[in-house]
């Protein structure tokens, strides 16, 4: 990390057998010689503060601020105080951090670290959890081994007696990852990530509507001093021409190959270029590539308007997104978890991200591990570097197979959800790139058996990425009364492979095609799913393209409710969400909102139930808690709906608070997508044409495509830590067809988390639980290749 790098992270003290927490925030360096000349902060952690406060507290432990990091631990007295329940209420859509932090030179001495240990031994605290890049986590780890050290220099000084050197001899850590820069080895994504993405999406749309008016070449500076996972991933979101990141110089001659495309992206028509570079990029030489000197590149070459935008610490600010919310209070309950679970020979962990499952790994193997990617980039060793990154940063290579001269056919199914286009647009892309024909199906199966087919070209999905909704049109007919015709359809343009986007409708309508095959050869083609529905209601996949953004505004959309009765008497408000009988949106919308309740149909609920959340929220409201949450899913239950919730919270809360209800609607699918569903979008639409592509080879024979086996027509989804291609006809036993959901969901793991940080007396399922595992490698291979640009 470079010296003028401060991170910051808050610590968690756990000691079982005094039940005493401690959390403080604080900055500190790698390198314990430099002191940083400024601080560079990013903050997005209060969720995981509060998720940790309320854990703690549910398992008994008493939990403790200490306030101005580092700095408070060394001074000690009123530094470190109780946290109680109510202090860290209405954090979660709070940016920065409600404890402060601060640089601290003492503590980079022995002598600050051995203060530090007299305080912590003072109130018998002896574990300790780290939120931070890889810095913060060093530091804690040098604490740590230095720990016996320090209590026996204390009894040498008299400053403590034996008996507490012995009852306090261990000091364990767990730590969370939290970085903008996404820089940290051995996790998905850190804490801040998202959020961001989310900052540099939203002055990238409004960049482009300005750029596009005045045709002009737009270059924007993103944070990313040694990872270039901003830069590359939000020029990924939002369609660039051309991004340079840290881990990747671009090689010789860039300059003229960079002016190249600019001038062929305008020459297709385009009246505007996006060029996204890391703060951090080079040349293959060292020499830094700044934004300046791109524009002046742009300018003296090829006499375009340019303009550049350095976003700075823009991206650091604001609210949290739902998904950074979500990962920082599943994040803090497992860190809880991890500390309880630690014995004196546990090595300090790190509570990591993997595919959508946390993991612990050992925390100095990710550290090490962070530390061999900028070595490797120091001695010039750039594939050593990618490869080190692992799955965290997807490469985007243009990947030209053996097969083509195909024709692919891509429809949209279902109800709209953000993030189709970004798919369509990466699919027809990497289809071209690989040498296949794309065909465009406007309006679903509708539009396949009325023959709304046609070409589509490289350039017809330029600027789609941040378009919402369906810009081919999508409709929710299923196909099994058109067949004939849509086999006479995919005759007529000779089809040799479909790819369908959409939810629920798309899987049946693949179902219906794949059941006609014995009738109609025309259907013996590679067929395969991309789930995008902001329901999360497809079988087979743990995460659908458009959930994300419906998540996002179901979140924002309850602060802004909530914030409305700010200063006012005591209010509830009860909340109907989208999602047929599937419960995600409510449940994880909950989580992430900070809600008291959530009524889904998955768990069925009675009057009982209800009278008994009416009472909890009777006594919340009785303290200095001033405002509660409820959300239903729409098809929750017949009888007890939104109305009758209302009347029922009205009446019996009556003389304590007052009840207003909400229905979000289609708002919930409207909107510009979010960075994560345009990524999502854009990787599994890339990874299913790579599929086609290789069944279509592997069914060529003769002079046609034949394929009729299972494998043959498959959906793509999220499965636990990785992307499964499976046969749609393995995946009819786990779904419920009457109600339109799997019959198992991931996501109801998740409620008892919302019901404790909500003061629910509840069980908590621990069989999910991570145990400690080791950092494996999986860097990109070239036939892996995600998008293409």
């Amino acid at each position: 990390i470079h010296p003028e790098t401060v991170y910051v992270f808050f610590f968690l003290f756990f000691l079982k057998s005094c039940s005493a927490f401690l959390i403080l925030t604080h900055s500190f360096p790698v390198n314990c010689n430099v002191l940083p000349s400024k601080s560079s902060v990013a903050f997005r952690m209060n969720a995981a503060v509060r998720a940790v406060v309320r854990m703690g507290i549910y398992v008994g432990a008493k939990v403790y601020f200490v306030h101005e990091g580092y700095q408070g631990m060394v001074d000690g007295g009123d530094n470190i105080k109780e946290a109680t329940w109510e202090s860290v209420s209405s954090m979660l859509q709070m940016g920065g951090t409600v404890i402060g932090s601060a640089r601290c030179k003492d503590f980079r001495m022995h002598e600050g670290r051995l203060k530090a240990a007299h305080n912590l031994v003072q109130r018998g605290i002896t574990n300790l959890c780290v939120i931070g890049g890889d810095g913060s986590l060093t530091g804690a780890n040098l604490f740590r081994k230095e720990w016996s050290d320090l209590l026996a220099e204390l009894v040498q000084q008299g400053l403590i007696d034996e008996e507490a050197s012995q009852k306090y001899s261990a000091l364990h850590i767990v730590g969370m990852v939290g970085s903008i820069d996404n820089d940290f080895c051995g996790t998905d994504m850190t804490i801040g990530t998202d959020s961001a993405l989310h900052r540099i999406i939203e002055v990238v749309d409004a960049i482009m509507t300005t750029a596009q008016s005045h045709q002009r070449t737009f270059v924007l500076e993103v944070m990313g001093r040694h990872c270039g996972y901003l830069a590359l991933v939000s020029a990924l979101a939002c369609g660039a021409d051309w991004v340079l990141i840290p881990e990747m110089p671009p090689e010789d001659g860039w300059e003229e190959k960079m002016c190249q495309k600019l001038s062929a992206t305008r020459s297709r028509g385009s009246r505007l270029n996006i060029i996204i570079v890391a703060e951090g990029a080079t040349d293959r030489h060292g020499k830094a590539i700044t934004s300046s000197i791109v524009k002046d590149l742009v300018v003296q070459r090829l006499g375009f308007d340019t303009r550049v935008t350095i976003l700075g610490h823009v991206q650091r600010g604001g609210t949290p997104s739902a998904f950074d919310r979500i990962l920082a209070s599943r994040m803090g309950v497992e860190a809880v978890l991890a500390l309880l679970e630690t014995t004196a020979n546990t090595p300090a962990c790190v509570v990591s991200l993997c595919g959508n499952q946390s993991v612990r790994l050992p925390l100095m193997e990710c550290v090490q591990m962070t530390q061999q990617v900028q070595k490797a980039m120091d001695e010039k060793r750039f594939e050593e570097a990618v490869r080190l990154r692992g799955r965290c940063i997807c490469y985007i290579l243009f990947v030209t197979c053996s097969v083509s001269n195909f024709n692919v056919a891509v429809l949209n199914v279902g109800a709209p959800a953000a993030g189709m286009n970004a798919a369509v647009r990466s699919a027809v892309r990497v289809g071209i790139s690989e040498g296949h024909k794309m065909f465009a199906v406007s309006d679903g199966f509708e539009g396949f058996y009325k023959g709304q087919i046609k070409e589509i070209k490289w350039a017809d999905v330029g600027g789609w990425t941040g378009q919402g909704g369906s810009l081919l049109g999508t409709k929710r007919t299923l196909p099994a009364k058109h067949i004939d015709k849509i086999a006479e359809q995919m005759r007529k343009y000779n089809i040799n492979a479909l790819l369908v986007i959409g939810g629920f409708e798309a899987f049946l309508g693949i179902m219906e095609l794949l059941a006609a095959r014995g009738t109609f050869e025309e259907l013996c083609v590679p067929m395969v799913m991309v789930p995008a529905t902001v329901s999360n209601n497809v079988p087979g996949s743990d995460l659908s393209i458009g959930a994300d953004t419906a998540l996002n505004a179901i979140t924002f959309t309850c602060d802004r409710i909530k914030q409305s009765a700010s200063g006012t008497k005591h209010r509830v408000f009860i909340i109907e969400t989208m999602g047929g009988y599937c419960g995600y949106l409510a449940s994880v919308g909950g989580l992430a909102a900070g809600a008291d309740a959530a009524y889904i149909f998955e768990e069925p609920f009675d009057i009982r139930e209800l009278q008994s959340n009416v009472e909890h929220l009777t006594e919340k409201m009785k303290t200095s808690i001033q405002r509660g949450l409820v959300l239903r899913n729409e098809n929750s239950n017949e009888n007890y709906t939104t109305d009758f919730i209302y009347q029922l919270y009205s009446e019996e809360g009556k003389g304590v608070f007052d009840c207003r209800k909400n229905v979000l609607g289609h708002m919930q699918q409207g909107g510009a997508p979010s960075p994560f569903d345009r990524n999502f979008g854009t990787k599994i639409a890339a990874k299913a044409m790579q599929w086609i592509s290789k069944k279509l080879n592997e069914s060529y024979r003769k002079g046609r495509v034949f394929a009729n086996t299972e494998d043959s027509a498959c959906l793509l989804g999220m499965r636990r830590r990785a992307l499964v291609f499976q046969p749609v006809v393995q995946l009819r036993d786990e779904t419920d067809f009457v109600h339109r959901i799997p019959k198992e969901q991931w996501w109801l793991k998740l409620r008892p988390l919302m019901k404790i940080l909500a003061k629910y007396k509840t069980s908590y399922d621990i069989s999910d639980s991570g145990q400690l595992e080791h950092v494996v490698l999986n860097g990109p291979k070239e036939s892996e290749a995600m998008a293409a640009i």
